[in-house]
Parts: C-alpha cells; sequence; structure tokens
C-alpha cells in the first residue's frame, strides 16, 4: 500500500468517520493464558473509551511505509485455499459476528506472539464506503459504489504504571496512587486487506512493526503462512555490508557521500512529483553512481553480484531503509559528527603528514558547549 492509501484509511479512525461493527478483544498472560475475552459495540462506548480504542488500532497504521509498514503478500496458491487466508476471509466476510472464529484467530495470534508480559490483542471490523474521486482527486460521496470491509488487528503491551503522587481535587492537595495495568501501544499489528487503487487486494495484508528492527516472523507466520520481508534494520545493515565487503578500499567518505546524496534527490524529487509509492533501488541505480566516483569496473560487477545474492535477483530495496534523509552521519570510535545531509560537503577526509583527518569546513557560527569561538589563522 501506499502513503496516501494509508492515510484515507487511517482518517477513518475517529468518531465522526468510523462504521467500526465491532471491536473484540484478548487480555493475555505472559505464559500465554487468556485472561479475558470481550466484545464490545463501538457506538454504545463512551466518547473517550471509544476514542481510546480508536487510537490504539489507529496506531496500526501509522510510520514509515515499507519501514514501519510493510506489504506482506500471499502467495497465488494460498488465496482462498491456505488455513490462514480463509480464516482471514471468513472475518472479514462475516464482520466478526462468529465468535468461535475470532476464538480461534486469538489463539493463532497467542502462538505466534512472542512477547514478554502480558498483552492486549484487539481485533475490529469496519466497512467503508469508498468514494468516488474525479481526475483532479475531487471526492464525491454521493457516487460511492463500493464498500471496502476491513478487519484491522492491533496487539498491546499491558504494562504496570509505577506510583506516584496525584493531585486530588477534593482536597486539593497531592496523594499517593495505587500501581496500575495499563494498555500501551501496539506493538505489531496488520490490515486485511489491503487496499489499493481504492479496492480491496486480498493477495496481500499490510503489517505495522513499531520497531523497523523487527519482522515478527513467528507471528507472521501463523497468522499468514508466509516468510515475513526482510526488517528495515536488517535491510540497512546487509546494504552496508555490501558496499564495505565488494568496494574495500575504494569505500570512501566520497563514495558513500555521493550513493548517499543521489539517492537522498530521488527520494526528494519522488516528493515533489506527489508519487505516492516508496521509492525502490536496484542494483542498477547504485552501479551509476559507483562509476561516477570513478569505482573500478570489478568492484562495480562485484556489488551487483553480491547484491543479488544478498537481496535475491530482480529484488530492489527501499530507498528510505537504505540511506537517512535526515542525517549524515561520520563515526569514529571516539567521535562522533552529524551533518545536515544536504551539507554533507563541508566534510572530506584528508592525509596529512601521513596522519588520516576527516575535516569539516567552518566558516562562521562555530560553537562549543554552547559558546561562540574563532578560529585564527595558523592555529
Amino acid at each position: 500500500m501506499n502513503s496516501k492509501a494509508i492515510h484515507e484509511i487511517r482518517r477513518r479512525f475517529t468518531q465522526d468517520n468510523m462504521n467500526l461493527t465491532c471491536i473484540h478483544g484478548c487480555y493475555v498472560s505472559e505464559k500465554g493464558e487468556v485472561i479475558s475475552m470481550f466484545k464490545l459495540p463501538p457506538v454504545s462506548l463512551p466518547a473517550e473509551e471509544c476514542d481510546r480504542y480508536l487510537s490504539l488500532l489507529k496506531k496500526v497504521l501509522s510510520g514509515t511505509p515499507d519501514k514501519n509498514l510493510v506489504d506482506v503478500p500471499f502467495a497465488t496458491e494460498q488465496v482462498g485455499v491456505s488455513d490462514e487466508h480463509r480464516l482471514l476471509m471468513a472475518l472479514k466476510d462475516s464482520a466478526l459476528r462468529e465468535d468461535d472464529m475470532v476464538s480461534v484467530f486469538f489463539q493463532r495470534v497467542i502462538d505466534g506472539v512472542q512477547m514478554e508480559g502480558s498483552y492486549l490483542i484487539l481485533l475490529a471490523h469496519d466497512a467503508y464506503d469508498v468514494p468516488f474521486r474525479t481526475q483532479d482527486e475531487h471526492r464525491v460521496t454521493e457516487m460511492s459504489t463500493d464498500v471496502f470491509n476491513y478487519i484491522v488487528c492491533a496487539v498491546c503491551p499491558v504494562k504496570l504504571t509505577k506510583s506516584a503522587l496525584s493531585y486530588c481535587a477534593q482536597d486539593n492537595m497531592f496523594h499517593p496512587c495505587d500501581t496500575n495495568w495499563v494498555v500501551a501501544a501496539p506493538e505489531l499489528g496488520f490490515m486485511f486487506p489491503m487496499f489499493e487503487e481504492r479496492a480491496a487486494n486480498i493477495y496481500g495484508a499490510l503489517c505495522y512493526t513499531r520497531d523497523p528492527a523487527q519482522n515478527h516472523e513467528g507471528f507472521v507466520n501463523t497468522v499468514f503462512g508466509t516468510v515475513p520481508p526482510v526488517s528495515a534494520v536488517e535491510q540497512k545493515e546487509t546494504f552496508r555490508d555490501i558496499l564495505q565487503d565488494t568496494l574495500q578500499e575504494e569505500c570512501s567518505l566520497e563514495v558513500v557521500q555521493t550513493v548517499t546524496d543521489q539517492l537522498r534527490d530521488r527520494i526528494a524529487e519522488q516528493k515533489q512529483a506527489h508519487i505516492d509509492e516508496p521509492l525502490r533501488v536496484s542494483a542498477p541505480q547504485v552501479r551509476q553512481a559507483l562509476e561516477a566516483c570513478g569505482v573500478p569496473e570489478e568492484k562495480v560487477t562485484a556489488f551487483e553480484q553480491q547484491y543479488e545474492e544478498r537481496f535475491g535477483s530482480g529484488m530492489d530495496v527501499s530507498a528510505v531503509n537504505v540511506v537517512d534523509v535526515k542525517q549524515f552521519e561520520v563515526r569514529t570510535p571516539n567521535v562522533v559528527i552529524k551533518v545536515d545531509p544536504e551539507h554533507s560537503d563541508l566534510v572530506e577526509t584528508r592525509v596529512i603528514n601521513g596522519m588520516r583527518y576527516i575535516l569539516i569546513r567552518a566558516d562562521e557560527g562555530v560553537e562549543v558547549n554552547g559558546v561562540s569561538v574563532s578560529i585564527q589563522p595558523g592555529r
């Protein structure tokens, strides 16, 4: 799913826009035992309580596509045939009215989740009357003909609050308040089916992870019967390792700067062009950047070969997972330098009298611990 489709569905999770038929919950102990199960009609909940549940479910549709929000495709032979896909379809089509099926689903989540402490599983169904959009993106609600039925699941840790002083309005004083179990923001979750080209795509689900380093393999395997995509952090580390291993002594500051700048520029261009699909990076695109830096042909070829071996033939990696658009960092064992990516050219490396240095051009506005300092010639 692209960012535009995600935002459209995310806007559903307010009391004015929602059409949730029901919310099911399952409270699970740290031992994986069901403590309680419940079913709530959102329309009859007090406003504040309803907002709390909507906020938790909405969180599953937040974050960066390809980093926190990842498409999990089903194999063609799974659709309508595998137990996992048939259960998800049945939950969606029944609008969660079949309690027995909901119980089966909760048990599958419990079998797949690896989480310390107790947690709450929330499962909700929504029916979205998809408004018609004209070519200039004008919404025409009266012309809505399609209904997008989908389910959303959130797995939220339940944590014990610390004892503290709390204000009491009755006597205008602070008193100790008891510890209590509260529901935290989701660690993982999903939406099924995906919403693509303003319609349901039953060939995939949109998975959420709070921590981009986690791909929740057990959960994805148990709930969807498939292998999860490589996590965002693992993609970044793999890309980094391929550059280092294949370029070796040619992996200079200038080469990394060039690769980073070209990818960052392409991300910015795509954003300015209002392209909602996440930018993908292929080996041939990186080859162009390496060749522009004068990297020898044999090392460029080695990069391409290892790229395909590590990521898979024809596999493109998300640009946001291999380049940080907000920061350019240079690190040594004793020093960390963080630079605005737009001004990474201010940093260079040089060998002076046989010693290797990292140089930063400093024209004006130099401060040390908040104190403005001047740089004198010859010092």
